[in-house]
């Protein structure tokens, strides 16, 4: 009985030893995290000074997002033996220079993707991979500061497809006007006098007109997380079936290194190319489309996968 009691309190003694070595550890602990928190803000802090500071500003991230499956004799699917894949990336890149006087803006954004669906039973299918996405736009916007929130600026900013159907059609917009900066990394543009170039061989669809330019884009990289979106906008004075706008979105997390995951999704109305589309793919005998009869869907792109930074 002796024995038993001694191991009891033994037993105890060392569980109480425990929880005091613990309590102790995240009492020494506390002062420490404190430490680091103060040590990031001060980090913080620097690096938005550094942001602040005259000169040029380079970077770039994206997304890449890859899918290959394979099925055989998988019979609850319509196409038992099968393969299929998805590719696709994204690139968004800048070089701005800040000066105390002007400004100068520069960013490209790239989207490309091809996907495969290869039925194996069936040899004259088409196994190979076929454009999905493709975007390519590049701008440049160039300030001269009236104060620290306004400027008088030029704009020009070009967009077309690169994989296939390239400058077919094609957007080039210039114009000028002003461009306010709220605040950093926001730079929202308003040119009442801007041309849309529009190139193209569907010379009775595309056209180019006088209309005004709005383009809202921020850009952001807080520790990990880094994002951009871009709306830009084209509305016609010659006729609201010219106009069109875009929305891009791009999200990344860093996880290690210059890796991570990243979100991109776009969203897009334009009524040229809903037009294009629908003369180029009408197969029924029903009335020809035209700018009152179309039906202009909202056009939409997104992508989930690796993102990566540097």
């Amino acid at each position: 009985m002796k024995k038993i009691l001694i191991i009891l309190v033994l037993l105890a003694g060392t569980v109480g030893t425990y929880a005091q070595t613990v309590e102790e550890l995240k009492a020494e602990m506390k002062p420490k995290k404190d430490s680091v928190a103060a040590i990031q803000s001060r980090i913080k802090s620097i690096q938005s000074k550094i942001d602040a500071m005259p000169g040029w500003k380079i970077g770039a991230f994206g997304t890449i997002g890859a899918t290959l499956s394979e099925f055989n004799n998988w019979y609850s699917k319509g196409i038992p033996n099968s393969s299929a894949g998805n590719i696709a990336f994204t690139v968004n890149s800048y070089a701005n220079l800040k000066e105390d006087k002007f400004f100068w803006r520069n960013a490209a954004n790239v989207n490309l993707s091809w996907v495969k669906i290869d039925d194996t039973d069936d040899p004259t299918d088409d196994d190979s991979y076929r454009q999905a996405n493709d975007v390519f736009n590049i701008t440049s916007l160039y300030g001269h500061r009236l104060n620290k929130k306004f400027a008088i600026s030029t704009l020009g900013e070009y967009r077309t497809t690169i994989l296939s159907n390239f400058n077919d059609p094609g957007y080039l917009d210039l114009g000028v006007g002003a461009t306010w900066t709220p605040i950093e990394d926001l730079v929202v543009v308003v040119h009442p006098l801007n041309y849309n170039f529009v190139f193209s061989k569907g010379d009775n669809v595309f056209e180019s007109s006088l209309g005004a330019k709005i383009v809202a884009d921020y850009t952001r990289q807080l520790g990990d997380i880094s994002f951009k979106t871009n709306l830009s906008a084209f509305q016609s004075y010659k006729s609201a079936d010219f106009s069109n706008w875009t929305w891009t979105n791009s999200f990344g997390y860093t996880l290690w290194k210059m890796i991570g995951v990243g979100f991109d999704f776009g969203l897009r109305k334009n009524k040229q190319e809903a037009l294009n589309y629908a003369l180029n793919t009408q197969t029924l005998p029903d009335p020809t489309p035209t700018f009152d009869t179309v039906d202009n869907k909202l056009q939409t792109y997104w992508i989930l996968g690796l993102n990566y930074s540097f």
